[in-house]
C-alpha cells in the first residue's frame, strides 16, 4: 500500500471509530429515554384505571340515586 491509501484507510478507521462512538452514546441516551418512558407509560396506566373506577363509582351512584327517585 502506498502511504496515500494508507494514509486515508487511517482516516476512514477513525470517521468509524468516531461514528461508533457517537451511536454508542445516542443508544444508551435512547435506552435511557425508553426506561423513562416505560415508568411513565404504566403510572399514566395505573391512573386511568383508577379515574376509570371512579367515575364508574359515580355513574353506580347517580343511577340508584336515580332509581330512587
Amino acid at each position: 500500500m502506498e502511504k496515500p491509501d494508507l494514509q486515508q484507510l487511517e482516516e476512514k478507521i477513525d470517521i468509524l471509530i468516531h461514528t461508533c462512538k457517537q451511536l454508542a452514546e445516542e443508544n444508551k441516551v435512547l435506552r435511557e429515554s425508553q426506561v423513562n418512558l416505560v415508568s411513565e407509560r404504566a403510572t399514566l396506566l395505573e391512573k386511568n384505571l383508577l379515574a376509570r373506577k371512579r367515575i364508574e363509582t359515580m355513574i353506580d351512584r347517580l343511577k340508584s340515586m336515580e332509581a330512587g327517585s
